[in-house]
């Protein structure tokens, strides 16, 4: 069976390109935030590391703008309209899908709603550049000497790990998105809840005697709400930690309250484990003295 050519390339090479390109735009990408953030962030939703948006972007100018390499204004333009629109898509996307934005850049001038602004889309113009004239000459040359059966080879094994961690990853940010659902319902009917206990307890005041039965078991009522809603808060911390560790500036409209209440919970929760990591190290030095 012939392979399947697009635009005089073959399918299994510019799987490759987009698997070669987007592990780079991981590591650009990984390198801008750690130095940012001054702590280790592997960027991208994907257990692997890559960021599949540089992936497709690549794609986008190896098929579309290397024809345009012979006007530099005209190229440097046409990818930087044609990959903000792509970067733009892709946040809506997420954002309509799990109602959780995964970066902002709200904080920064001249912005599209948050989620594509002037600085970055000047310089996906001038990666572009880079990329088509300086990097990409050279990924074609390497992958040309490439014997046809060792490219199928990687093709196979790199697109079967590739989704397997795409169904991995899916399924984690459904998750995420129903616990986060399952938290604010639990959150409001919690908040309702111990609304109509007050207003109850008032009313009652003046027989209060007569109704400690009724006390008790809305007292217990409220009890296992919060019960339950402290698991669901657990749960969703859990579900989240990947990504709210490597997009630091996630938020959501719709759990907004919520979000704040998980990111608390999870510092909470480091905050134990160094503690109990510090009584460790103190505990095992104490034994060897």
């Amino acid at each position: 069976m012939t392979e399947p050519i697009i635009m005089g390339i073959p399918v299994t090479l510019l799987f490759l390109y987009f698997i070669t390109y987007s592990f780079l735009g991981w590591c650009v990408e990984t390198t801008y935030c750690c130095i940012a953030e001054k702590r280790w962030v592997a960027r991208g939703f994907l257990f692997g590391p890559i960021c599949p948006i540089y992936g497709v972007g690549v794609l986008l100018m190896i098929l579309f703008f290397a024809p345009l390499a012979g006007n530099l204004v005209v190229f440097y333009v046409t990818a930087t309209v044609v990959m903000s629109a792509w970067e733009y898509f892709v946040g809506w996307f997420l954002e309509t899908a799990t109602k959780i934005k995964y970066w902002d850049y709200s904080h920064k001038p001249f912005n599209i709603k948050g989620r594509v602004c002037l600085q970055i889309s000047l310089c996906w113009g001038i990666l572009s550049y880079i990329t088509i004239f300086f990097i990409h000459p050279h990924v074609a040359g390497l992958y040309a000497h490439i014997p046809t059966w060792i490219r199928y080879s990687l093709f196979g094994a790199v697109f079967t790990l590739l989704v397997v961690d795409t169904v991995t990853t899916v399924r984690q940010l459904a998750l995420t998105t129903q616990f986060m659902n399952k938290l604010e319902a639990a959150g409001q009917e919690l908040k309702l809840q111990t609304s109509l206990a007050r207003a109850q307890v008032s009313d009652r005041l003046d027989d209060l005697g007569d109704r400690i039965e009724d006390a008790v078991r809305e007292s217990e009522r409220l009890s296992a709400l919060k019960e339950r809603y402290d698991i669901l808060l657990d749960m969703a911390e859990q579900q989240s930690r990947r990504f709210r560790n490597r997009y630091s500036h996630m938020r959501s409209e719709k759990f907004d309250q919520r979000f704040g209440e998980v990111s608390t919970r999870g510092q909470d929760l480091r905050v134990k484990l160094r503690a109990a990591r510090e009584q460790y190290k103190a505990y095992k030095g104490g034994k060897k003295s």
